[in-house]
């Protein structure tokens, strides 16, 4: 079986996890709700109904949240021209799928934003296959993504690899079994996810392109070998 590569998105790939911040902050206002957008920028990673347990708790007035959610799409499309992937995201992925791994998004993003942000990325070339919060019933940090890139990949627990910028990431990937590196570009902390249980952390997808020879993801042959 190929070894995979399963990368989260949002702040792992992508700049955006402060435009989240920003839209859920103007979408929770427009409803009345007025968080920290530090509480907020916490719970970025997670899907969508999961934000909203962990933002306002789990015994509130449940009859706005989509609302409130549709409001965030809404105000998310808006910053959409704005942008932009991080430096050696692409290169990073490509010179994975050179060295023989099977690459798969694995994103908490709605199938809308993932179109765009696949467009931003632009490494659609070396990417074999693509699964959001569309894909499954429970988001991060349930396991349901992890295993449903797992599946696309062809992949077992023990054959992949998870890349994610959030503790959220780190946890889903560590309840479907698979050992998560992550890295600090979404804005949380080396501790939090060393406490998460991250196997490796890195400041960026550009300092882990250039740290890949002692890495994890150095040979997807060490991988799959371990797991015979």
């Amino acid at each position: 079986m190929p070894a995979a590569a399963l990368f989260d998105v949002d702040g792992t790939l992508l700049d955006t996890s402060y435009w989240h911040t920003v839209a859920w902050t103007e979408a929770l206002a427009q409803f009345g709700h007025t968080p920290a957008m530090a509480r907020i920028h916490e719970a970025i990673g997670m899907g969508g109904d999961q934000l909203l347990d962990h933002v306002l708790g789990e015994d509130r007035d449940r009859s706005e949240d989509e609302a409130v959610s549709t409001a965030h799409q809404a105000l998310f499309a808006r910053l959409w021209p704005g942008l932009r992937a991080f430096d050696g995201a692409a290169e990073l992925l490509r010179e994975l799928k050179r060295r023989g791994w099977t690459i798969v998004l694995a994103s908490s993003a709605s199938d809308r934003d993932l179109h765009v942000m696949r467009r931003v990325l632009d490494a659609d070339d070396v990417i074999d296959a693509v699964t959001g919060a569309d894909d499954v019933d429970a988001s991060k940090p349930a396991p349901d993504l992890v295993r449903a890139a797992l599946d696309k990949a062809g992949a077992e627990p023990d054959q992949a690899l998870f890349v994610g910028d959030t503790p959220w990431d780190v946890q889903a990937a560590a309840r479907a079994r698979v050992p998560c590196i992550a890295v600090l570009s979404g804005g949380v902390g080396e501790p939090a996810l060393r406490a998460a249980g991250a196997v490796e952390v890195h400041t960026s997808v550009a300092a882990l392109l250039r740290h890949l020879d002692t890495s994890a993801l150095a040979d997807p042959d060490r991988v799959t070998a371990g797991s015979r």
